[in-house]
């Protein structure tokens, strides 16, 4: 069997000791023909019983079938389970996972050595426990993300243990091998590019670095040839032996900065130099990360038939129907301090706030708002200062014996033009307090790196990103919005059918062709999340072949 990835083709490893193919193929037929038989079925069940231990799902599963094996027996059932579950193991590494956690090789020995019942027994659970352990990985990723870091809110998604069992009874094992994998397209995508790039760099990678900190259109010389090889060897033009930054090499800049999240000028400046010359192993690395994410949102009913995405690192806000991307916008996310940090998860979108007043967070109102108040009781004057009753407080007896602690006020900014929410904010509710808002900061949309925020994200369009949701359910949502917006009063609009949110962080990622995309860690997760799958036993493919 070949596996072909992008014209990359790599063969099945079914390479097995002598030793355990014979056992693979036929069974421990030997244990049922010898005088003890009864006796090593005792054994072997009551082994089984005893590896089984706690384990609530494994325990029910062969307790319902009276412990009768699914792997070790000599039933042709029973050799097409082992082989398709060595078959899987050896495909590990292209999916990204560690070998080291099924040991394929040390398995099949013990197959080759299991003579007794209680061989069998003690066998019998350990392939279902590895079976069981890679299925939780490849469908739902090796790492718990919240061990990585704090800000990752995401709750992995795991299948139910003795159902993967019994899926083993009535299916045929192959398939249900390969029903593991992540089905989203994206996931595809990824491995297809791991692929690619392992088989790039196991036969010289990208060529060498660019000798030159900048290069623009219209110079000429030993750089721009060495820019030029580099390009082609990423794929972004055909071979050429012009010296001359001509308008090919351009275009192929321009391109290369597209991918890149960079201005797409043409002009090969130190920022564009700095990616071009990074190393095809740190992007391999970016890819088995977005991998191990991708697994993570591996969700069973699936991001929704219409979804939102918000690529963090990517500073895009997303509209998906049916997998297809049908409205994007630029958005502007937290910024890098740790308290500032835009979180990860995934929520319900249930309504939107046309006009919003903007309720300050109690940490934006102790650590920058009061220590202005206690120097000037009229400092930020256009927030009314709200007591527990919901009255406006009178700003003429000063705040200096407050301190953070005891401050007992809220602060509120009514709606209006200059309001910090703008004029639409998008809820789904979530106990980190994070939405989706209009700003009238309008000018960071023209950064390449936006990160401004508070933890909230920005959108450049929020207007049309409303009428792209609104569209399910008004005739017209532009005029129906606008009426509301033109009241100039707070009003909630529930979406009749609620729309799930997906906050993602992924320095790698593909487009809807497979091309692929980088952008910077400027969180630094992606770096967390490469060192603990290393410490997992993860590794690189990138030897010479």
């Amino acid at each position: 069997m070949k596996f072909s990835a992008n014209g990359v083709s790599l063969s099945w490893s079914r390479a097995l000791v002598a030793a355990g193919a014979i056992w693979l193929a036929s069974g421990p037929a030997h244990a049922q023909h010898t005088s003890g038989f009864s006796f090593q079925v005792t054994a072997y069940k009551q082994a089984v019983a005893e590896q089984i231990g706690e384990n609530g799902q494994m325990a029910a599963f062969y307790r319902d079938r009276g412990f009768a094996p699914i792997w070790t027996g000599d039933s042709g059932e029973d050799r097409a389970r082992r082989l398709a579950l060595i078959e899987a193991f050896a495909m590990a590494d292209d999916h990204g996972l560690s070998v080291q956690r099924y040991n394929k090789d040390a398995l099949i020995a013990k197959m080759a050595r299991a003579k007794t019942g209680r061989d069998r027994g003690v066998l019998e659970v350990e392939l279902s426990e590895t079976f069981l352990r890679f299925a939780r990985d490849l469908q739902s990723g090796m790492l718990v993300p919240s061990r990585i870091d704090s800000d990752i809110k995401r709750k992995l998604p795991h299948r139910d243990g003795q159902v993967l069992l019994n899926r083993l009874l009535t299916e045929d094992p192959r398939a249900v091998m390969r029903s593991l994998t992540p089905k989203s397209p994206e996931y595809a995508r990824l491995m297809r590019a791991k692929l690619k790039l392992e088989h790039r760099i196991q036969h010289g990678g990208w060529g060498s670095t660019v000798p030159s900190g900048s290069l623009k259109p219209g110079q000429n010389g030993n750089s721009v040839v060495a820019l030029r090889n580099r390009l082609t060897k990423m794929g972004y033009m055909r071979p050429s032996l012009s010296s001359s930054y001509d308008d090919a090499l351009q275009a192929a800049v321009q391109d290369f900065q597209a991918d890149h999240g960079l201005k797409a000028d043409g002009v090969a400046g130190a920022s564009t130099m700095r990616q071009i010359n990074t190393d095809p192993v740190t992007r391999l690395k970016s890819i088995m990360v977005a991998m191990e994410r991708e697994r993570w949102l591996n969700l069973p009913e699936g991001l929704g038939e219409r979804h939102v995405k918000v690529n963090l690192v990517n500073y895009h806000a997303q509209i998906f129907d049916d997998d297809k991307l049908t409205y994007e916008t630029k958005s502007v996310i937290g910024h890098q301090d740790p308290d500032r940090r835009t979180p990860e998860f995934s929520d319900v979108m249930e309504h939107m706030v046309i006009n919003p007043s903007w309720y300050v967070p109690r940490s934006i109102i102790v650590n920058e708002y009061l220590p202005l108040l206690r120097g000037n009781p009229g400092a930020v004057g256009h927030l009314e200062i709200i007591d527990a009753r919901g009255r406006v407080v009178s700003r003429g007896h000063g705040f200096a014996k407050y301190s953070a602690r005891t401050f007992p006020f809220s602060m509120r900014q009514p709606p209006g033009p200059r309001n910090a929410l703008g004029t639409v904010k998008f809820i789904f509710p979530n106990k980190y307090n994070i939405y989706l808002h209009d700003t009238p900061s309008q000018h960071l949309f023209a950064r390449e790196v936006r990160t401004f925020s508070h933890g909230c994200i920005r959108l450049d369009d929020p207007h049309d990103f409303a009428y792209a949701l609104l569209a399910k359910q008004e005739g017209d949502p532009v005029g129906y919005f606008q009426s509301i917006l033109n009241s100039r009063q707070e009003t909630h609009v529930p979406l009749v059918k609620q729309v799930p949110v997906h906050l993602i962080y992924r320095t790698a990622f593909t487009s809807a062709k497979g091309q692929m995309k980088y952008r910077p860690d400027v969180y630094g997760r992606d770096g967390k999340i490469w060192n603990a799958l290393a410490n997992a036993g993860v590794s690189l493919r990138t030897g010479s072949i």
